[in-house]
C-alpha cells in the first residue's frame, strides 16, 4: 500500500516504522440502524444528554461555554513552529506550538480561513466494547469547514468499564475559504456506530494508555500535559 502524506499544520518528522494510520475492514453492512441505536442507547446509554438527538447517529455540539476547561475553549495551531516528531511522546510544551482561546461572551467563535483548532463536544459519550463509531459531518452543505481528521472511536472509547465514564470528543476543526462562526452548542457532526464481528482482547482506554480516554479538551499525546 502507498499513502499520501501531506503536513498541514505542523512540519513532522517520520523514521521507517513509523505509525500514520490504520486500515479499517467491513463485512456486509455493519451500521446500525435507527432502531438498533435507539435500543444501544437505551441499554448503554452512547451520550449524557437527557434528549439525545439520535438521527442517522448520535449529534455531536462543539462546548464553546469554557465551563469544563477553566474558561477556554480549545487551542490555535501557530503557524511558525519547530519540527513534531511522530514518534516522541510528551516531548513539546504547548504553548511553543498552540496558542489557547478564551471562551466569549456570547458563546461564539470565527475560525478563520486555513487556521486548525482543537476543539471539544459539549456531550461525553461511549462506545461499548462491542461496537466501534465513527464521527461523520452533520450536514456537507452547511458551511466550509471540516470537523474532525481522525474520526475513528475505538471500542470501549469513554466506557465505564475500560476507565472511561464518558468522554468528550476533540474536535479537529478547519475553515476553508471564508471565515466561519460557531456558536456554543451548534451540532457539528454525527457519531456513526458499527457493530464489531467480536469484541477486542484489549478495550480502548487506562490500561492500554489511551490518550483519549476520560478526557475533556486535550491535545495530542506529542504534547506535554
Amino acid at each position: 500500500l502507498y499513502a499520501e502524506i501531506s503536513p498541514k499544520t505542523f512540519p513532522v518528522l517520520l523514521r521507517e516504522g513509523s505509525r500514520l494510520s490504520q486500515v479499517r475492514f467491513r463485512i456486509g453492512e455493519a451500521t446500525l440502524t435507527a432502531d438498533e441505536l435507539d435500543e444501544l442507547h437505551a441499554a448503554e446509554r452512547l451520550v449524557d444528554a437527557d434528549n439525545a438527538d439520535l438521527t442517522h447517529g448520535v449529534a455531536l455540539s462543539v462546548d464553546l461555554s469554557g465551563e469544563n476547561s477553566g474558561g477556554f475553549v480549545g487551542y490555535r495551531a501557530k503557524r511558525h513552529t519547530g519540527v513534531v516528531d511522530v514518534d516522541r511522546r510528551g516531548g513539546y510544551a504547548v504553548e511553543e506550538f498552540w496558542e489557547p482561546i478564551k471562551a466569549r461572551p456570547d458563546g461564539s467563535l470565527i475560525l478563520d480561513p486555513g487556521e486548525f483548532y482543537i476543539l471539544a463536544s459539549k456531550e461525553a459519550v461511549q462506545v461499548p466494547p462491542d461496537y466501534a463509531a465513527e464521527m461523520v459531518p452533520f450536514d456537507p452543505l452547511v458551511g466550509e469547514f471540516r470537523v474532525h481528521y481522525a474520526g475513528f472511536f475505538d471500542p470501549g472509547f469513554g466506557y465505564a468499564g475500560a476507565g472511561g465514564k464518558g468522554a468528550r470528543a476533540v474536535l479537529e476543526v478547519r475553515s476553508r475559504e471564508v471565515p466561519f462562526i460557531l456558536e456554543h452548542g451548534q451540532i457539528v457532526g454525527r457519531l456513526v456506530y458499527e457493530r464489531m464481528l467480536e469484541r477486542p482482547d484489549a478495550l480502548y482506554g487506562q490500561r492500554i494508555g489511551s490518550n483519549y480516554q476520560a478526557q475533556g479538551l486535550k491535545l495530542s499525546k506529542h504534547f506535554r500535559v
